[in-house]
């Protein structure tokens, strides 16, 4: 039986910026992933973008996170040569009956720590020339990153800090010891003192085999279109819309990223499946209107299909917000869970790692 301090589930970004935490804290760190290679559930299947900790309620998980996460991702990104760039971004209204909205963002953010400031026509003229608007919020702090070079940077580093990775490898089975987990995975069985859920979408799965206390992924599916690269080369950086008034989402935004692509998504739709990625896409109309309320010239002929995401929520569609979750299982002590990291998750992934670590710590 292969024993070490902490055995991670998921190998997404949560994952992998926790493992490596772990690891450069000293500790023995082993990561399983269902999927033959580290990111492939879901992120590397978002925008991509790197939030400045606009939205979220004072004193959340995902506020302060968001802007501890942002800085740390800029500084990692460029330490390691991931591609990236600090573009700011502008949040645009098509009715100016709801600048109070707008307003109310800017307010919320400065509350949270992160800089926004409210633009007139010309200013947002001049940062992007396709938007035609009154008003605007702009971030100057938002970013891009190209999310599959982050996610293997951050695999190689946490190996090079001595972490181990099983692809292709699930919990099956999983016992409690006097002294943690013995957790069987069909070809061997691995002991772990602590036991870090970052299973993403299944981490409610997760903490079921272990034990640990019930709680719900809900699975909400986001579309994308792209542009093709005439009509790419337009734009330079993020322009989203208000939030969608659910909660479910930030609303189809039009997004460069680092490789020169631009995508205009993701939609926000729950569904029963956690696998399903193709089933009644929004037609590439869809997309193009939601596009024309942000920048009214572009065409079809402008756009085409694009790839999908599954979001993992911990709060049902009825309900606006749910907080990250991380912190210990109230029912495993050694059982930490590191579930529902929807949106800033990404930007958030090395706070969170380094909040991971933390806890951990004073398991052991």
């Amino acid at each position: 039986m292969t024993g070490v301090d902490v055995l991670i589930v998921g190998a997404g970004v949560t994952g992998l910026a926790s493992a490596l935490h772990l690891a450069r804290d000293g500790r023995s760190v082993c990561v399983l992933d269902a999927h033959p290679r580290p990111g492939m559930q879901t992120s590397t299947h978002n925008s991509g973008v790197i939030h400045a900790g606009l939205y979220y309620p004072a004193g959340s998980l995902k506020a302060r996170l968001c802007l501890e996460g942002r800085d740390r991702l800029y500084a990692f990104c460029e330490t390691h040569g991931v591609p990236h760039r600090r573009t700011g971004k502008l949040v645009v209204i098509d009715d100016q009956t709801r600048e109070h909205e707008l307003v109310a963002i800017a307010e919320r953010a400065r509350g949270n720590g992160a800089r926004a400031d409210i633009l007139g026509k010309t200013d947002i003229a001049a940062l992007e020339p396709s938007v035609d608007a009154a008003i605007a919020l702009w971030s100057p702090d938002t970013g891009i990153v190209d999310a599959s070079s982050l996610v293997r940077t951050l695999a190689a580093q946490a190996e090079q800090a001595g972490a181990a990775m099983l692809p292709s490898t699930s919990p099956q089975e999983v016992e409690l010891t006097s002294n943690g987990f013995a957790v069987h995975t069909g070809r061997e069985t691995i002991a772990a003192q602590v036991l870090v859920n970052a299973a993403g979408l299944f981490a409610d799965d997760v903490s079921r085999l272990c034990g640990g206390e019930p709680f719900r992924i809900w699975a909400c599916r986001g579309d994308y279109a792209v542009l093709t690269r005439r009509a790419a080369a337009r734009f330079t950086r993020p322009i989203y819309p208000l939030p969608e008034p659910s909660g479910h989402g930030l609303g189809v935004h039009i997004t460069p990223t680092p490789g020169g692509d631009v995508t205009l998504g993701p939609t926000s739709r729950y569904q029963d499946s956690k696998t399903d990625y193709e089933s009644d896409r929004p037609t590439l109309d869809f997309f193009l209107d939601a596009a024309r309320r942000l920048v009214p010239t572009l065409s079809r002929d402008d756009v085409r299909e694009g790839p999908s995401g599954i979001r993992a929520k911990l709060h049902p569609p009825h309900e606006h917000f749910a907080d990250f979750l991380v912190r210990p299982d109230t029912q495993q002590p050694r059982l930490v869970h590191a579930a529902g990291i929807d949106s800033p998750g990404l930007t958030s992934c090395l706070a969170i790692g380094r909040l991971v670590s933390g806890i951990v710590g004073e398991r052991l």
